[in-house]
């Protein structure tokens, strides 16, 4: 999964990063509300972490923006203004949560996991396909109850893949949402890794469509 850090305080920015990339995400970040604002607009996020009190443009305007132009990522804002009146002004303009500064920087990853996670219709932290259990909180993934050892990388691809599962993801969507935007994978990689995946799982739920992508289901489902 891919977030994006909207915050100018480059020591908390870079502790929210920290903290993300060891739960498993791909982190871009922005320091000011114009940056934030483009990246926004123009990247394809699974959340965003949006701080209020930013240079250039003001983290209400940067939302009230997104939402107008049909953005629909999560937004989670992060700020030290607790009075009520901040927080009406940031849900009405579309902000899906809001936590106040100081935070426990895992309160913001789990709420951030819960925000995506009900974005693409799950409620309950586990995601099943078949006999296969992705710990969405956790980051473990087990088959008929036993564990499945993957790489963090592998784990964010699976994960994705199971958070829209029978829609069909091509290449593109999938690059955007399990690297940053400096990355820049070989053309290969994600055949290798998902190829690796699959003799992982030892179960047949990721299917290749030629040309399209891949899409994940159940066995016996589109059958």
């Amino acid at each position: 999964m891919r977030v994006l850090v909207v915050e100018d305080e480059p020591q908390l920015t870079l502790a929210l990063e920290r903290a993300f990339e060891a739960a498993g995400f791909a982190v871009d970040k922005a320091y000011d509300g114009e940056d934030g604002w483009h990246l926004g607009d123009t990247e394809n996020y699974d959340a965003v972490i949006l701080d209020l009190g930013l240079p250039k443009i003001d983290g209400i305007t940067v939302l009230s923006r997104w939402r107008e132009s049909g953005r629909a990522m999560p937004v989670m804002v992060l700020t030290a203004r607790a009075r009520w009146a901040e927080k009406s002004l940031a849900f009405n303009a579309g902000a899906d949560d809001y936590v106040t500064k100081p935070f426990e920087m895992e309160e913001v990853v789990t709420r951030i996991r819960a925000l995506i996670r009900r974005a693409a219709g799950h409620a309950a932290p586990e995601i099943t396909c078949g006999p296969l259990a992705i710990d969405t909180m956790g980051g473990r993934v087990s088959r008929a109850g036993l564990p499945i050892a993957l790489t963090a990388q592998e784990f964010r691809i699976l994960s994705y893949l199971a958070h829209h599962q029978s829609r069909v993801i091509s290449r593109s969507e999938l690059v955007e949402h399990v690297y940053d935007r400096d990355a820049d994978p070989d053309s290969n990689v994600l055949d290798v890794l998902v190829a690796r995946i699959r003799r992982k799982l030892g179960v047949d739920v990721i299917h290749t469509l030629r040309g399209q992508g891949w899409r994940m289901e159940a066995p016996g489902d589109g059958q």
